[in-house]
């Protein structure tokens, strides 16, 4: 039975297992996950990260119909764009559709792999070129052979391999380490940076000559930012991907939805993919809102807009108003508590609620506002600060029926004893 070589490169190695004597369909029972990471198809689930494409902005749509032009050619492409914007997501789909799908797509980051041991990774090496090569080494471009490279932020590339790589773009020949030969290779060069790669030249640390050797086919990823459309659709398919099986997906309200989609989102696509993920573990099948969680439990830009929605939610409509007209409604309307009324306005999350034994001690002992005034927000916070520890101590420190106690969330509770510096009650 034929053997065929089949590099896998999730798990990094080189893999030998048999097919059929028609060459039909490769056999999948001993080695079925080393099969299966080099047959899935695109459009299934490959990693945490994987976008796939979701959206209808035009800048996906403009991606989408490029890609088959450009995969249709063998020479080299240069991926630019920020971090997590789906880079490799483009290199594969490039791969896929390209004559050269049959072969392998080889992965390898250049920022991830130490100085010393990259020219090996990339070129290979021959027995006893060094201490430690005990046996010869394959190298990527060789792996990729009739196939496609991806060199993965190629702008962090070490200026002294940056020559070598010349090299193999120019004569499509690589030199193993220790060899004095050089081994063709029939290959597409991949390249992605998340780097400028121009001010990378004029700072002295990029070629320019390999440059424009790598910048033949440019393509650009959008920042996640610049299609903040795309928002609800990527919400809905990483709720999909990340939802246990069989579990239902969570789902998002318009208050959570907007506020996401308000975001800057800095690290893109993929802190977008780990947020969900995040919130499919601890909040499985659940309608989220802003009020679900903690700002610890956000992305600081996300913390800020939560916080200011509940600031505007909590203060009343009439806080600009003059003092008699205020205590004019107050008196209008009794049964709304006038101006420190802790009415349905208030986010729950947010709000204390005492027990009702509390009202008799709270009338008999209120305190008498000083001539100079006091600040009603570190007032509050005292009282807060004092139920929130009687009621630690009457549950004997334990956080979820001290949360039904006060008639608040558990993760709320939680945010305000680490405010408080309650953590040793």
């Amino acid at each position: 039975m034929k053997k065929t070589r089949v590099y896998c490169p999730k798990i990094d190695t080189r893999w030998y297992y048999p097919i059929d004597p028609l060459g039909f369909q490769a056999v999948r029972v001993t080695l079925q996950p080393v099969t299966k990471c080099l047959t899935e198809p695109l459009d299934s689930p490959m990693s945490k990260n994987s976008s796939h494409f979701v959206g209808e902005s035009e800048a996906i749509k403009a991606i989408r119909e490029l890609l088959p032009v450009v995969a249709a050619s063998s020479s080299t492409v240069l991926i630019t764009g920020e971090s997590g914007t789906g880079k490799e997501i483009v290199a594969r789909s490039l791969h896929d559709l390209s004559h050269r799908a049959s072969a392998n797509f080889v992965p390898i980051n250049c920022a991830a792999i130490p100085k010393d041991l990259i020219e090996s990774e990339l070129f290979g090496h021959r027995k006893g070129a060094f201490t430690g090569a005990v046996t010869d080494r394959v190298g990527r471009f060789e792996l990729a052979h009739k196939g496609s490279i991806f060199l993965d932020e190629i702008g962090d590339l070490p200026l002294d391999l940056q020559v070598k790589l010349l090299r193999v773009l120019q004569e499509r020949m690589v030199d193993p380490v220790g060899s004095t030969k050089s081994v063709a290779v029939d290959v597409r060069v991949i390249a992605a940076t998340h780097r400028d790669l121009e001010a990378e030249i004029a700072a002295g640390r990029f070629r320019e000559d390999l440059y424009y050797r790598l910048n033949v086919l440019p393509l650009n990823t959008p920042p996640l930012r610049d299609r903040s459309t795309d928002i609800p659709l990527l919400l809905g398919f990483f709720a999909k991907h990340h939802a246990a099986t069989g579990a239902k997906p969570i789902s998002f309200a318009d208050d959570f939805s907007h506020a996401l989609q308000a975001y800057h989102w800095p690290g893109n696509v993929r802190e977008l993919s780990n947020l969900i993920d995040r919130f499919s573990t601890l909040f499985a099948g659940q309608c989220l809102t802003l009020k679900t969680f903690s700002p610890t439990m956000l992305p600081k830009g996300l913390a800020v807009f939560k916080a200011k929605v509940a600031t505007e939610v909590a203060e009343p409509a009439e806080v600009n108003a003059p003092l008699d007209l205020m205590e004019t409604a107050a008196m209008d309307s009794p049964s709304k508590g006038g101006i420190f009324d802790e009415g349905a306005d208030e986010p729950e999350e947010d709000a204390v609620f005492l027990p009702d034994t509390s009202a008799p001690s709270l009338a008999q002992g209120l305190p008498i506002l000083p001539p100079e005034g006091l600040s009603l927000k570190h007032r509050m916070a005292e009282i807060e600060r004092e139920f929130i520890s009687q009621a630690l101590s009457r549950t004997k420190g334990n956080v979820s029926q001290t949360a039904r106690l006060l008639n608040v969330q558990r993760t709320t509770l939680i945010e305000k004893i680490q405010k408080f510096g309650l953590r040793s009650i």
